[in-house]
């Protein structure tokens, strides 16, 4: 335990000296001697003559590794963004302006119901408009993922979870769905969605934090 708050001290107080650790514990240099002396031998704390303790390289490294590991799992629906849906009646035109718009490499494409019916992205659109003066009149429900091919997952599933999934299908995003109902004829509400975007992100900002 008091090692533990030695290291914290050190954390937020480095450089910091042998006697100004002690004092803030309420302890004598004596006292924490052979613990300072441990930490440095294990990696926790590194030290400087006339600098004082600081952080090891250990610390750092596990620090890094426990947030890392926290973030990933993380439930999906505590870092999934807002899907951007368009009607499976909407055009191939109406899409190309949303996406630029929204500045997303996909669209979630639903029915008229509001279930999901696919997922077009900026690949599937270059694809039809190639070579295809009619490509900007088309409906979505021609020229989408459907469903059937689709890839998803749950607001419970973790981070990890989904990276696995975006990584085995190589895609770049997953729609984050709940059923509607029962049966699978009940279709999917699209509720979210999570990107590589969204993942790199994450364990930025808890690299940062560590």
């Amino acid at each position: 335990m008091r090692q533990k708050k030695i290291v914290e001290t050190v954390r937020r107080r480095a450089p910091i000296t042998g006697e100004q650790i002690a004092e803030l514990l309420g302890v004598t240099r004596p006292a924490i001697r052979s613990d300072l002396g441990l930490l440095v031998m294990l990696g926790y704390l590194d030290a400087k003559p006339k600098v004082g303790y600081f952080l090891g390289s250990r610390d750092e490294s596990e620090r890094a590794t426990d947030s890392s590991a926290a973030a990933a799992l993380l439930p999906v629906r505590e870092v999934m963004g807002v899907p951007v849906v368009q009607r499976e009646t909407a055009t191939v035109s109406d899409a190309v302006v949303t996406l630029f718009l929204e500045n997303v490499g996909s669209l979630t494409v639903v029915d008229e119901a509001g279930r999901l019916a696919g997922i077009v992205s900026r690949k599937d659109l270059l694809k039809v408009a190639l070579g295809n003066p009619q490509a900007s009149s088309m409906p979505l429900g021609l020229v989408m993922t459907r469903l059937s091919n689709l890839a998803t997952v749950t607001p419970e599933q973790t981070v990890r979870e989904a990276m696995a999934v975006m990584i085995a299908r190589e895609i770049d995003g997953l729609p984050v769905v709940r059923p509607l109902g029962d049966g699978p004829e009940a279709g999917l509400e699209v509720v979210g969605r999570i990107t590589k975007t969204t993942v790199t992100r994450l364990f930025y900002e808890a690299s940062a934090e560590s």
